[in-house]
């Protein structure tokens, strides 16, 4: 996650009066990323105080996070007040919540390195593999059954609690949240295509030779599922943004073939030069709206071998750096207490806040989520989670419409959207071979039959999930023709 500085436009605040006190769930508590995340956001922010409880099968994470949160409280740079405790079960996480974050690790930290490191062995290279591929597929299946239990928490204890989904796989983690609670009032985050805004404001500088616009100058139609969104119309002060990005791309060296030795010198996991969406956006003429490393996974053409990722100006995500990370985050909160020096606070760049104020009747505001398919997009199944623009009000979420991609990307969506819906379905319903159908129809898994089921079933073993009895669930998945009534707080606009 890329944060802005402190000193940079910070959230929009459009209150009357006090700042409204909350109470917020947080599911994986523990987390050693999106909880400090939030807790330094809420610590600038004049918007809400209240309680935040921090659940975690991971308790001691989520005492040092509750410690470190509630230690923080003394920043100088401290405008709201907070009390943090880290509790042992969901249903005190749940009780009175107004609203639930859940941002969690499905399976633990090592069943990552079979997601990424098994399939290597067949020639599959992976460039994130947490959303699709066969590592997406995997992890997926731990999610669903994950969020089953979430999903039935949330229905007993916090009904008419508001749920931020901030988990990949986003699409199949909030799908899984409908499935179980239809009258869910949930959304998944992403920030993804804030980075394509950003990148069309420093293409409009460019052409224009005006200052840099904000992210948010950046109109953008949204349309598509998550990771794999695109835009097919924007606009900044009047220009046409995708025209002006056509016209940039014939500049010398926009598009370009990078070299290993340039990618690897930058020492960036996360480097990224929009070379793939630059590609596809010329192919398709449709750009694609998120990360290259996330793009590539979606599609068979850019992860061909384990370097040809170099070639489009990114790199792998290897396990290794993922597993450091992972330790080293709770010895740097411990060091910072210890010495009892205050990190620098900054924004991380995420609009929860803003939607939260929305929310709670202080104002309106407009955004991309992830929710289900109401018919604010054409050609996708209803009920499937699809990712577009969406009005927040009071105690409201509103879908924009956004219209259709054209046919040959559509088709491209599609192949996920019921792969998606097909791993909801198998763990559902325990069905092995339907998971397998949806591992095969994987772009990425380019195998022979007998292989694919060979490394399906090594990774299901290394990462011990197992299909109960073939015999059906008692649960019947929602049909498409009822997904699309299940949550009247969400109609799409007219």
């Amino acid at each position: 996650m890329r944060e802005k500085k402190s000193n940079s436009t910070p959230i929009k605040v459009d209150m009357n009066g006090k700042p409204v006190p909350i109470r917020i769930a947080y599911i994986g508590g523990g987390s050693r990323g999106w909880a400090h995340a939030l807790i330094k956001d809420l610590l600038m922010h004049p918007g809400f105080c209240g309680e935040v409880r921090l659940y975690d099968i991971d308790r001691t994470m989520a005492e040092l996070n509750a410690r470190f949160a509630n230690w923080i409280q003394s920043h100088p740079q401290a405008v709201s007040k907070w009390k943090y405790r880290a509790v042992a079960s969901l249903k005190t996480a749940l009780k009175g919540a107004d609203f639930v974050f859940a941002s969690i690790q499905p399976g633990s930290i090592e069943t990552m390195k079979v997601d990424l490191e098994e399939p290597t062995k067949y020639g599959i290279y992976q460039s994130v593999g947490d959303s699709v591929g066969p590592g997406g597929c995997l992890r997926a299946l731990r999610a669903i059954r994950n969020y089953r239990v979430i999903a039935r928490a949330i229905a007993e204890h916090a009904p008419q609690a508001w749920v931020l989904n901030f988990t990949n796989p986003m699409s199949i983690c909030t799908r899984t949240l409908f499935e179980v609670f239809p009258d869910i009032k949930a959304y998944g985050c992403c920030h993804e295509v804030f980075g394509t805004q950003k990148m069309l404001g420093r293409v409009y500088a460019s052409m224009t030779k005006e200052p840099e616009p904000s992210r948010r100058e950046i109109e953008v139609n949204v349309l598509g599922i998550n990771h794999f969104t695109w835009i097919d119309r924007a606009s900044c002060r009047g220009k046409d943004s995708l025209a002006l990005l056509q016209e940039y791309m014939t500049k010398p060296r926009v598009i370009r073939k990078y070299t290993k030795r340039e990618v690897e010198t930058k020492k960036r996991v996360f480097i990224d030069h929009h070379q793939v969406a630059y590609e596809l956006f010329r192919r398709f003429g449709v750009l694609a709206a998120a990360g290259d490393r996330h793009l590539a996974e979606f599609v068979p053409w850019f992860l061909t071998s384990r370097d040809s990722c170099f070639r489009w100006g990114f790199c792998l995500t290897p396990y290794s750096y993922r597993l450091q990370r992972y330790r080293d985050a709770s010895k740097r909160f411990r060091q910072m207490m210890r010495t009892g020096k205050f990190p620098e606070l900054s924004w991380s760049g995420e609009e929860y806040l803003n939607q939260m104020l929305a929310l709670t009747g202080q104002g309106s505001f407009k955004t991309n989520v992830n929710l289900p398919n109401f018919g604010q997009m054409q050609n996708i199944p209803a009920g499937a989670v699809v990712e577009t623009n969406a009005v927040f009000s009071k105690d409201r979420v509103v879908p924009v419409p956004s219209g259709a991609l054209p046919a040959n990307v559509n088709v491209l969506v599609l192949r996920h959207v019921l792969n998606q819906e097909s791993l909801v379905k198998a763990v559902f319903t325990e069905d092995k071979d339907l998971a397998f159908q949806a591992f095969l129809n994987e772009p990425l898994v380019s195998l022979s039959m007998d292989d694919a089921w060979k490394l399906f079933n090594t990774m299901l073993k290394k990462t011990h999930f197992e299909f109960k009895s073939r015999r059906r669930s008692a649960h019947r998945v929602t049909s498409n023709k009822e997904a699309a009534g299940i949550l009247p707080s969400l109609r799409t606009t007219e």
